[in-house]
């Protein structure tokens, strides 16, 4: 009997994928309980049929788009940005580089990622390629979700997250695709109180995706992986949770 694959490279190729190499989800699990951004409402569910009266069980799900892991594509930010619908499915992979700054993290909860990083990043790695997805690593996500925030006496939150010049550089000189983080926001807390959401706006009004609140980049080499980002095809949809994974060598 031939190989029903032996024609069809493709096939091949993942059959490959799947056996040689690791498929990491680097997604939260979507429900009331998921980290989020503390201007939204938790994740909430209405069952509308179950066996006892329909063959089928059914739920209605209200949620923000920007909730859990999620995507946010330019029109989030820019008036004038695409829109979910807009995103063609070849810009939902990318070649994956993480920075790995958790132990800078660990020592400063405030701490946001430079454009130096990156060059002392790439210095080890090599360059990073044009239209890559860039993740900070902060291992973030080890927290339980009630610390996500982690609240001040004075109730004033504290994570990491970029610096306005390191995102520019990125999207203007290396010109990536996306960015990527473990925590709520792009923006440190502390910039945000000041300035306001910089870095994310400018990210967006770039013309680049925004993922946020990423999981298990600590199980990711820095270089070498491919990230894909699954979000449905939303008219108008400025944000969406979104099903993150990476296939990298074993």
């Amino acid at each position: 009997m031939p190989n029903p694959d032996q024609n069809h490279s493709l096939w091949s190729q993942l059959s490959e994928l799947k056996s040689k190499y690791r498929w990491v989800d680097l997604t939260h699990e979507l429900s009331a309980e998921t980290p989020h951004w503390y201007g939204f409402q938790p994740l909430g569910v209405k069952k509308l049929f179950d066996f006892d009266v329909a063959p089928m069980k059914v739920y209605e799900y209200a949620v923000a788009g920007q909730y859990g892991t999620h995507a946010d594509v330019p029109g989030h930010f820019d008036a004038n940005g695409r829109l979910m619908e807009a995103i063609p499915v070849d810009e939902c992979a990318y070649p994956l580089c993480v920075i790995d700054k958790s132990a800078e993290a660990a020592k400063n909860n405030d701490y946001a990622l430079t454009k130096e990083d990156v060059l002392a990043w790439e210095a080890e790695h090599g360059q990073i390629p044009e239209g890559a997805f860039v993740a900070f690593r902060s291992d973030w996500s080890h927290r339980a979700p009630a610390d996500y925030d982690n609240k001040d006496k004075d109730g004033n939150a504290h994570y990491p997250g970029w610096d306005l010049d390191c995102v520019k550089w990125l999207a203007d000189v290396r010109r990536v695709g996306a960015i990527g983080h473990e925590t709520p926001d792009t923006d440190p807390p502390a910039c945000e109180k000041q300035t306001g959401f910089l870095a994310e706006s400018y990210i967006l009004k770039a013309d680049k995706l925004n993922v946020e609140l990423l999981k298990n980049l600590d199980q990711l080499p820095a270089a070498g992986a491919i990230v894909f980002v699954a979000f449905p095809k939303l008219k108008g949809g400025t944000g969406f949770p979104t099903r993150v994974f990476a296939i990298c060598p074993k």
